[in-house]
């Protein structure tokens, strides 16, 4: 039987009845038929992201963490079809990939980025894959092909040497994301041979607003227990609600209903720890079914976070080891030995009375696993040299030698 879509963070409702407060002229979301083989791929990515944002926020130990359970996927996803052995295996591992074969798994990913942007014509969702390698670098054409069939992936030979490479990708970043991620990549080393980008954008409009003249100054108490203050959004309407011994949880979704954004409030005397480390996909899905259509007095408050992670030590406490070492085997991407170098995942969001905006970038470095590429120096006709303090600069002695004698 075929099922609706549940992600982790985007999820699709059954229609419910309007009320005065909906747009009449906003039809309800149709349903993503799903093949068996698609839901089972749903489901491991939403096991997938569960981990990853539980693993982020003990490695992180920020007080506000935002990731994109789906932007990692998906780069990771394109890296895993050049990945072989026992590489392979440990990146499945780690993706919560079993019993499916790669045409298989290329499918999922084809099929989310083809058909959530256009589930909901309110609702901007945009999905972007870019594969940029160094100039003259040997790139196996099979490899380029199935990240280009599979994850529409704009190739681009580049030249890394270059001042501008860096500002070349993220430009790229910046325009995929409506500017909410500028500078995602710091630099790029001598030893980076390629990049596999995703990025992601998301607009939602509610579709219930919160009218900002209800909006008011209100205390937050933190984590730390102490008390800040917030600007608090409030409004009464009917929308899927429940609770249980743990904790309450509401669901507040944008335009056609198609996306929507669950809230998840410990009760007292719990945190977001004890609800984390109970929270499984079983449990998930139990909770979305047992969610039901009341009225309730709503207070969110008006927020916006943005995070930069480095993934890499998130990804080997989830069984992902090999991809980081000398003993990597990307051989499907080129026969010039590679690794993963860094895993660099920002992401921004802003939850306003309008609705909510979000982005996300994964950018996963590769570089070579042999020698590093390094400057020859070799002094081998006249030259200059200098003799400084390091601290104040003050040269003690400047020399030029134009010939060298034996001695």
């Amino acid at each position: 039987m075929k099922k609706i879509i549940q992600l982790l963070f985007i999820v699709v409702l059954i229609a419910g009845c309007k009320t005065e407060n909906e747009p009449e002229i906003i039809d309800d979301a149709k349903p993503i038929n799903l093949t068996a083989v698609i839901e089972k791929r749903v489901a491991q990515d939403n096991e997938f992201a569960l981990d990853i944002f539980k693993k982020t926020i003990e490695n992180s130990g920020e007080t506000n963490v935002f990731v994109s359970p789906l932007s990692v996927s998906i780069a990771l996803g394109m890296v895993r079809n050049g990945a072989v052995g026992d590489t392979k295996t440990e990146m499945e591992t780690a993706l919560k990939m079993s019993g499916l074969s790669t045409d298989e798994i290329n499918g999922y990913y084809k099929e989310m980025q083809t058909t959530l942007p256009t589930i909901d014509p309110t609702t901007k969702l945009s999905i972007a894959n870019s594969i940029w390698y160094r100039t003259g670098f040997p790139v196996k054409p099979a490899f380029l092909k199935v990240n280009s069939d599979y994850f529409n992936s704009e190739v681009r030979e580049l030249d890394f040497k270059q001042a501008w490479a860096v500002d070349t990708i993220n430009n790229w970043c910046a325009r995929k994301t409506n500017d909410l991620i500028k500078k995602p990549l710091d630099q790029i080393p001598q030893d980076a041979m390629m990049y596999l980008v995703n990025a992601i954008y998301f607009k939602g409009i509610w579709r219930k607003k919160f009218d900002p003249k209800r909006t008011f100054i209100s205390q937050f108490t933190n984590e730390k227990a102490n008390q800040v203050e917030i600007n608090m959004m409030h409004q009464t309407d009917t929308f899927a609600y429940m609770e249980d011994e743990n904790a309450e949880y509401l669901d507040m979704p944008y335009g056609n209903k198609a996306f929507s954004m669950t809230v998840i409030l410990p009760d007292y005397g719990k945190t977001t720890s004890d609800i984390l480390n109970e929270l499984t996909v079983d449990k998930w899905n139990a909770t979305l079914k047992n969610l039901t259509k009341q009225e309730v007095e709503v207070y969110l408050p008006r927020f916006k976070s943005a995070n930069k992670f480095e993934l890499k030590p998130v990804m080997q406490k989830m069984g992902m080891n090999l991809a980081f070492t000398e003993f990597a085997d990307f051989s499907n991407i080129s026969d010039t030995s590679l690794l993963i170098s860094r895993i660099i995942h920002s992401t921004f969001v802003e939850v306003n009375e309008e609705g909510t905006e979000a982005a996300a970038v994964t950018i996963v470095e590769m570089g070579t696993t042999s020698m590093p590429i390094r400057p020859v120096f070799r002094v081998n006709r006249p030259f200059i040299y200098i003799i400084r303090e390091q601290s104040t600069g003050v040269i003690l002695f400047i020399g030029k030698m134009g010939s060298v004698e034996k001695y």
